[in-house]
């Protein structure tokens, strides 16, 4: 990992918005999710792109929240007017209620206006007169209820007629004007791969693409990576890896998966999804910038190709722009392509929905819950949990979804705070109309919603239920499907008195022919260049996206993507060129995989990372040779082939080849035809303890000439200390090169493996 990764990682979760602003006389604008001290209340960017802004919610579960405080600079002393922009955000169903209330402390004096009241849309809503004076005074949020309230900014004017402006793109560029921020984004560096989206596909994405030699942003709208796999969501993986015909793929996604599987109830803790770890994971990876707390709300596209999207902090509102060859949309969503104007489709009605599970927990003592008029009257109704099996294990489980028949977009917010409406009216019920579970309370409830199925966008080809079932083989396939088609819909149980705004589940499964490949051809867009696409995302109908959307699935799309756009720089070509022209190559990666390098303690305790090497380097030819030598040391234990074998394992020592025990010793590796070679990698040493010691001191690598073996300019080394020893030289064109070992501890070659590489463009006249 880069200095500059690191520094933008400790930005995106340490930088708070605190002195604002000297742009604009008289006005100091207070972002909610800047606050230095966000207490009990959580910042909320999932709606960011239709009301304008992130924001902080009371996430209390019926408790009011602890305070949200900070310290705003105030340029000057006086009487301020005070504007909050809020929400009553069950006001769409019903108006004599307001859940979300809280109020303003500015210098400690609460404020006499309670916000959250009334508006059933964003808006600025006054909040009266107060004196203050110059210099840092502290402000907090101070919650009421603990249902759900949410404050996105606070303004104060010196002028009485300002009125704050509401409309989406007027308060976009106010609110860069006040934060003094600049019209244009930053420019944050050039990329070979741009990833969007940080859940299982992107970040394998990010990883493969890294370790196939790329530099890789990773950019992810939430503090931790993992998407629905992460602890705000807390949904485990399914899917298969590791399948029939690339047993390697999926190594990456192993990886990431956690220790314990989780399950529903109050054992579905946090600490299951190791979010550390799987930042820890990225973050170790050499090449890749991480930018999580960003999002990306802006792309550049010119004559078909995308040039560079634009991410936002979701913390302090700067936007910086990474420019790249190639892109990743990984968002599920879509949002990539659909800001590039890639094609794409989506089921406008009967669409899975999505879910922000929940459970409750036994407190031990009686616990009482307070009346929720406001939420869904589901007194006289039935639902999961209520009089029949299961009791509490049935509620919060994936079955409480809702959103098939509404705009996944346009109704976000709705959809979630109907999950929320559904929650707390079925506990309300129980806890108030049935009086049962006397003891138990709220535990936990995501408000990051886990979503199933939105925008897909289209590739060369669309993957269909017909192809399933018909177990199409596709010359390109390569991701192994691991789930039956399981599509959602609205279970007619619990529909009535809910048509159209169903918000419990039933799981359709259909099953077909397994084991069943997604071709390659469903990666990139059709019509955006150098668009590659993983995840829910991905060119397929409504019906196939219930088989491939599972997490597992997606993140081998993740692995192959990243292995596609190593190749795409070897080649220096598109996503699409890769089938047309380069599907060998591809489908020859595929069965190396991209798992996880190797790390060794050399022998000065150095921990070395076995990165794999550049891909312009080109294509290693070592394993297409036959091997000779001119003495093994014992070719049953550790026979000849084990240099070329693929496999590089320097802390195993029985996966090396030994010579006889003398020097000179020599391996020549001849082909049928000529190949140019421009690049060398010879692994040697062996393992003591937790350390890599002793590798192949002097050596270098020869080619015939004349009779004679002749060394390759650059290739004779005396004093090697490298396990890991790499070369590139002026390309030599010849059917046999030799690695001639002079020197080593106790007169022993000790090597894993030794990789000859053809560079791009290179020649070879046939053969293998």
């Amino acid at each position: 990992m880069t200095t500059r990764s690191r520094l933008l990682v400790v930005i995106a979760l340490g930088l708070t918005l605190q002195a604002v602003s000297a742009a604009m006389p008289g006005i100091v604008l207070v972002e909610a999710e800047g606050f230095g001290e966000p207490g009990g209340w959580v910042v909320d960017q999932q709606f960011m792109d239709q009301m304008g802004s992130p924001f902080l919610l009371a996430h209390g579960l019926g408790r009011p929240v602890a305070d949200a405080t900070t310290k705003v600079t105030f340029p000057e002393g006086g009487r301020y007017h005070v504007w909050v922009r809020t929400r009553n955000w069950v006001g769409q169903w019903v108006t004599q209620h307001a859940p979300g209330r809280f109020q303003l402390a500015v210098g400690g004096e609460l404020l006499p206006t309670t916000f959250g009241m009334s508006g059933s849309e964003w808006a600025w809503h006054r909040g009266g007169e107060i004196r203050i004076d110059r210099g840092a005074t502290e402000i907090a949020l101070h919650d009421l209820t603990g249902f759900e309230g949410r404050c996105d900014a606070v303004l104060f004017s010196r002028d009485g007629a300002f009125v704050p402006p509401n409309d989406l793109a007027e308060v976009t560029l106010f609110r860069r004007r006040a934060l003094g921020l600049a019209d244009e984004p930053d420019d944050e560096a050039t990329f070979d791969l741009v990833v969007v989206g940080g859940g299982t596909a992107g970040t394998c994405a990010a990883i493969a693409g890294t370790r196939s030699g790329l530099r890789v942003a990773l950019i992810q709208d939430r503090p931790v990576l993992g998407g629905n796999n992460s602890s705000e969501v807390r949904v485990w993986l399914q899917g298969a890896t590791n399948g029939p015909a690339y047993p390697k793929i999926g190594d990456l996604v192993n990886e990431l998966e956690q220790a314990r599987k989780a399950h529903y109830g109050p054992g579905n803790t946090a600490d299951i999804y190791e979010d550390e770890k799987k930042l820890a994971l990225a973050a170790a990876e050499r090449g890749l910038t991480l930018l999580v707390n960003h999002r990306m709300n802006e792309v550049d596209t010119r004559d078909g190709r995308i040039r560079s999207v634009v991410a936002q902090s979701i913390v302090t509102a700067r936007r910086i722009r990474c420019t790249g060859r190639w892109f990743v949309d990984a968002t599920g969503d879509g949002c990539v392509g659909f800001l590039a104007g890639a094609d794409w489709d989506m089921t406008r009605k009967g669409h899975m929905g999505r879910c922000n599970l929940w459970n409750v927990a036994d407190a031990g003592v009686p616990v009482t819950f307070p009346r929720c008029p406001w939420a869904l009257d589901l007194s006289d109704k039935q639902f999961p949990g209520r009089a029949g099996k299961g009791g509490v294990k049935r509620l919060g489980g994936w079955y409480w979804e809702s959103g098939f028949d509404h705009d996944p977009f346009t109704k976000g917010e709705y959809i979630r705070d109907w999950n929320f409406r559904a929650m707390y009216g079925a506990w309300d019920c129980l806890k108030n109309v049935d009086n049962v579970y006397p003891n138990h309370r709220l535990n936990w409830a995501a408000y990051i919603s886990g979503k199933r199925e939105s925008r897909r966008l289209l590739g060369d080809v669309v993957l269909n239920k017909e192809h399933l079932m018909a177990k199409h083989e596709f010359a390109d396939g390569c991701v192994v499907t691991g789930w039956k088609i399981d599509l959602h819909l609205p279970d007619p149980r619990y529909e009535k008195g809910f048509e159209g705004d169903a918000f419990i589940s039933r799981a359709h499964f259909t099953s077909y022919p397994t084991p069943f490949h997604i071709p390659y051809r469903c990666f990139y867009s059709r019509n955006i260049a150098n668009l590659f696409m993983a995840g829910r995302c991905v060119s397929v109908t409504h019906d196939a996206l219930g088989t491939v959307r599972v997490m597992k699935t997606g993140g081998l799309m993740g692995e192959v993507v990243g292995i596609a756009a190593g190749l795409c720089q070897r080649y220096d070509c598109l996503p699409r060129d890769i089938y047309a022209e380069h599907l060998d190559a591809l489908l020859a990666l595929l069965h190396t995989g991209i798992g996880k390098p190797p790390r060794m303690v050399t022998e000065d305790g150095e921990e070395l990372l076995l990165a794999p090497v550049p891909s312009r380097w080109g294509r290693n030819v070592a394993a297409e040779s036959v091997l000779a030598t001119n003495g093994s040391r014992d070719e049953v234990k550790h026979p000849l082939a084990r240099c070329i074998d693929g496999v590089i394992a320097p802390s195993d020592n029985a996966g090396r080849w030994l010579s006889a025990e003398t020097v000179p010793s020599w391996l020549e590796f001849r082909w049928t035809s000529a190949r140019s070679i421009g690049a060398a990698r010879v692994v040697s040493g062996f393992r003591s303890g937790r350390k890599i010691t002793a590798p192949i001191w002097d050596f270098s690598l020869q080619v015939p000439h004349r009779g004679e073996w002749r060394n390759i300019p650059g290739t004779k080394v005396s004093g090697n200390g490298d396990v890991d020893w790499r070369c590139s030289f002026a390309p030599v064109t010849t059917d046999r090169v030799r690695l001639l070992v002079t020197k080593t501890q106790v007169n022993v070659a000790r090597i894993h493996e030794v990789e000859l590489y053809v560079p791009e463009g290179g020649r070879t006249t046939g053969g293998k």
